[in-house]
């Protein structure tokens, strides 16, 4: 766990520093500061579980297992990107890992999650999918869908909110009525819960009850995790909504660093082990950038493929 939220915080350190450097197009919202609801989530499921992501996903993905060198080709629009540069930063899918892709759309993986539970449940594999959603999608009529669907029909899905007190710019008190987004399970008959979301140990807990529940056919699970986000909600954004106590607070809460203390509590962790461990991930990280400045564009004519799927009818 330790390793794998310094990948995902050390991978988006990096990126940051090539989109302000012109070397990676396009928009870029990073989840610095979140990393241990990622890595809880992904640590609490079997490697053939599903998870939906968000247009903020890179750390879905990373804590998943997805290729550090083909996302960050992807980041590039490199032809030898996960998705062949089509992707970029909010559009990814990696089915080889269970991700099966990010949305822009807030509160599109809580419909599209029931679906994935749906085939779950015929094929009777006993998987569960996982769909992430900020708490500003919360507010959304696609989450209250999603959410009922699911509890009408137990399916295994595990609804995780990852509340980092800001829809864009609007504040989650400012917005959200009743004050939690758990609560909101209990409409539905199903299990809600509030956790810390940078106490990584937590969240995956919290995860592995709620997947333990959908395994069993007791249905869907809401997660809702707390947070906070150290960037702005884009890169670039000047963060004139919100004061710089709040950042403060989340440097002061780094999952990254709590759990480290943890660590080093029991005997576990030392200075010399953490650094062999960012040496790792630092090396592993400048192969990915190597490897995407070294990749080829797509050629213009590619953007006619991967347009459909062809599915031949049984006999």
């Amino acid at each position: 766990m330790y390793a794998g939220m310094l990948r995902v915080r050390l991978f988006e350190e990096r990126v940051r520093e090539l989109f302000a450097a012109g070397r990676i197009p396009g928009f870029l919202h990073t989840s610095i500061g979140q990393e241990a609801i990622a890595v809880g989530v992904a640590t609490a499921l079997a490697p053939d579980d599903y998870v939906l992501s968000t247009h903020r996903g890179h750390g879905h993905l990373v804590a998943k297992g997805g290729s550090l060198r083909g996302l960050m080709a992807e980041l590039y629009g490199k032809a030898n990107g996960i998705c062949h540069g089509k992707g970029g930063t909010m559009h990814i899918a990696d089915v080889s890992v269970g991700y099966l892709g990010a949305n822009g759309v807030l509160a599109a993986g809580c419909v599209l999650a029931p679906g994935v539970g749906l085939s779950i449940k015929h094929r009777k594999s006993g998987q569960v999918v996982v769909t992430f959603f900020g708490d500003g999608a919360a507010n959304r009529g696609p989450f209250h869908e999603g959410v009922n669907l699911a509890a009408l029909w137990r399916l295994p899905v595990i609804f995780v909110c990852e509340n980092n007190r800001w829809a864009s710019t609007t504040a989650h008190e400012c917005s959200t009525a009743g004050g939690s987004i758990a609560a909101r399970a209990a409409g539905y008959g199903i299990p809600g819960e509030a956790i810390d979301g940078n106490d990584v140990l937590a969240v995956h807990d919290a995860v592995a009850r709620a997947a333990g529940r959908a395994r069993s056919g007791e249905g869907p699970s809401l997660v809702e995790a707390r947070t906070i986000r150290w960037a702005g909600h884009f890169e670039g954004d000047p963060q004139a909504y919100r004061s710089r106590d709040e950042v403060a607070e989340g440097r002061r809460t780094d999952p990254i660093a709590r759990l480290g203390q943890h660590l080093e509590a029991r005997g576990l962790l030392d200075a010399a082990h953490a650094a062999r461990i960012r040496e790792a991930v630092v090396a592993e990280i400048e192969d990915a950038v190597a490897h995407a400045e070294a990749s080829p564009l797509p050629a213009p004519q590619d953007a006619l493929t991967d347009l459909f799927a062809y599915y031949p009818w049984p006999d």
